[in-house]
């Protein structure tokens, strides 16, 4: 059995979606959660199942740990040595990612005697920061196998011992061709790396792209949590930028979080209240679809956060796409993997506001150029970030790992 970590379960939606595609294979799999998600974004019986049989780490007791980490001598021998020598002397960032991998250490040690007696064939990690710890000294603990998945924050704002990481991994899945570039500057050997980008299940979306009325203003489409990463504030800029050009527009930026009073306050300043519309709630994998039906194009400027952080490929683009929307984004990450400038959408620079509001009103003049991007965006999706076809190289090597036909 598969034994896959997590920070929050199926509270990240493309891990709801990649299990269903794991488990669609026969591939036995034991989904584990640092946390429990506090919101998930499906409605279906299917992932409401695998959230509740997820097994969940926290909270623990911290006697439970100094128990745990007392008897892991008896219980795991010296692979309890070798896994705290790791912690004690293996490369990190910061003392401060040092003492907190010990507790990770402690946390590993009451999860593998939890597990030992289970079907566990190898240990896969979805993140690179805290969960992947867990996983990493618990792998090392049972004598098992390791792999894990990156993504953004965990490889840049809260990057804990990847290095170690990454010379421990088995294997490790980069969701891009920056991905990839990026773990061989950190001396990953380049036959553990394989990219498998965090795809949909396409068939949730066709291409039902609204015919736009005769004169009606153009409507624009935006969506995701409400961080600074994801560019919103740049958004209602270049919205502003569209209004004192004196072109009509509608926009509705649907998604929560904790930048809404913020990005509400300015959306006032900015005298923008009857253009634009910020939903307040985050959109249902299963509502994605008529959501995308009520737009003519759809933008997600994406930057870096202040802290750091930073989308390494956002699902949300995939979805707007494979519904047949033009998409505009930004030269940012893994992005261009999925926008290729020019041919299946347009990218402009992070940051800026002009350059976003030029592309929008690009898109809204020509529509031969919108019809076109939005036909080939469509297109590249299937072809490269269907589910089914980009993890086929992460469910070969499951196989591999079970002993399984390909």
């Amino acid at each position: 059995m598969i034994h896959y970590m997590t920070i929050q379960g199926v509270g990240d939606a493309w891990v709801g979606n990649e299990l269903r595609v794991v488990g669609g294979h026969d591939i036995p799999v034991r989904l584990h959660a640092l946390r429990a998600p506090q919101k998930t974004f499906f409605k279906s019986d299917d992932i409401t199942a695998l959230a509740e049989a997820t097994d969940t780490l926290y909270p623990i007791a911290k006697r439970a740990i100094v128990l745990a980490v007392a008897a892991a001598p008896l219980r795991f021998g010296a692979r309890f040595w070798g896994a705290l020598g790791q912690a004690l002397f293996g490369p990190r960032e910061s003392l401060r990612i040092r003492l907190l991998g010990l507790w990770h250490l402690g946390v590993a040690c009451h999860w593998a005697h939890k597990v030992r007696d289970q079907d566990v064939s190898h240990i896969h990690s979805q993140w690179a920061h805290a969960g992947a710890s867990v996983a990493m000294y618990g792998a090392h603990l049972l004598g098992r196998s390791f792999s894990f998945t990156g993504h953004a924050a965990d490889l840049f704002r809260e990057r804990a011992a990847l290095r170690a990481k990454i010379k421990a991994a088995d294997f490790i899945v980069c969701i891009s061709e920056f991905h990839r570039e990026f773990y061989l500057s950190e001396g990953a050997d380049p036959d553990k790396l394989f990219v498998v980008y965090c795809g949909i299940d396409t068939t949730h979306f066709t291409p039902v792209r609204r015919t736009r009325p005769k004169g009606a203003p153009v409507r624009i489409l935006s969506s995701g949590r409400l961080v600074e990463k994801k560019g919103f504030d740049v958004l209602i800029r270049a919205l502003g930028l569209l209004k004192s050009q004196g072109r009509p527009f509608e926009a509705v930026i649907a998604g929560s979080g904790p930048l809404e009073a913020e990005l509400r306050d300015q959306i006032r300043a900015a005298g923008l209240e009857d253009e634009i519309t910020l939903t307040g709630e985050a959109l249902k994998q299963e509502d994605i679809p008529t959501f995308m039906a009520s737009g003519d194009l759809y933008t997600l400027p994406c930057q870096r956060a202040a802290d750091g952080d930073v989308d390494g490929l956002p699902q949300m683009l995939m979805e707007a796409m494979a519904c047949g929307l033009p998409a505009v984004s930004t030269d940012l990450v893994g992005i261009p993997d999925l926008i290729l400038d020019g041919e299946t959408g347009l990218l402009v620079p992070p940051q800026a506001a002009e350059p976003l509001a030029a592309a929008l009103a690009r898109l809204d003049d020509d529509e031969t150029l919108a019809s076109s991007l939005a036909a080939s965006g469509r297109r590249h999706v299937l072809d490269k970030f269907d589910l089914q076809i980009c993890l086929e190289p992460l469910l070969a090597r499951y196989k591999d790992k079970l002993e399984l036909p390909k």
